[in-house]
């Protein structure tokens, strides 16, 4: 049902004017019916003055009086046959001026991660320009050596459930196109539940893999000591500084 003109302000003269319940004010005017209360106890909605809704053609009086008698009836809108057709123009997503500065960033990395997406998909997401999104893919926005790709879900511009509805939906555009798909494009169609429930994908060895030396393991005794540093040739096994002094002697 759609709301009064001047919602809380409508709530207000309800308040003040009928002995209407919170629940009923509440949805008649699309609040919350602690937000109500709050009207009632003077900490929500202080300074507003009061809206008629019959004195300016949106509520019959008689729904206040069946209301009234009735606190499970709920009150309807009066019908406005110049208002049928009116719906909420379908335009770009609003970004709060504190994430604005973020947009490129999360448009690189849909750019970068997911290229099946076209920029009209992109727009939605993050609420940004066709102009933008194809600067960043040619690389000729002012700033785009100074951009890292970062997650748009990550920086709040868009929900986990957006962005895989989105690829979805491109992923069934391609299908329908007859494009085949490369193994990195299918992958980034899994959703976020299924690639949590994956298992750690295996890892090729390092170079280092196998040189591991461990402590426990028993010294091979045919190999000769290590004697590289001076605390090990000063601790020399018995008989070697013997067999030092031989040669010593032999040499004069």
């Amino acid at each position: 049902m759609s709301k009064p003109l001047m919602a809380k302000a409508t709530a207000v003269w309800l308040v003040d004017n009928t002995t209407l319940s919170f629940a009923q004010i509440a949805d008649f005017c699309g609040m919350h019916e602690l937000e109500v209360q709050g009207i009632a106890d003077g900490d929500v909605a202080t300074g507003v003055k009061g809206f008629d809704p019959v004195a300016n053609n949106q509520l019959d009086p008689i729904e206040i009086d069946r209301a009234q008698a009735d606190p499970l009836y709920r009150m309807k809108l009066k019908f406005n046959a110049a208002a049928v057709g009116e719906e909420k123009r379908r335009g770009p997503r609003y970004t709060p001026l504190s994430k604005r500065q973020d947009r490129p960033a999360a448009i690189l990395w849909l750019v970068k991660f997911h290229p099946e997406l076209s920029d009209g998909a992109i727009g939605k997401l993050v609420g940004t320009t066709k102009p933008t999104i194809q600067s960043i893919r040619e690389r000729t926005h002012w700033n785009i050596s100074g951009i890292q790709p970062i997650d748009p879900v990550a920086l709040g511009l868009c929900k986990q459930s957006e962005l895989d509805a989105a690829v979805q939906a491109a992923a069934r555009k391609k299908a329908a196109e007859g494009t085949v798909m490369s193994d990195d494009e299918r992958r980034k169609l899994v959703s976020t539940e299924q690639s949590l429930g994956m298992a750690p994908e295996a890892r090729m060895p390092s170079g280092l893999s196998g040189l591991e030396v461990f402590g426990d393991e028993e010294k091979d005794e045919s190999k000769p000591s290590d004697f590289s540093d001076a605390d090990s040739f000063f601790n020399l096994p018995a008989g070697s500084h013997d067999d030092e002094d031989e040669d010593e002697d032999h040499r004069r």
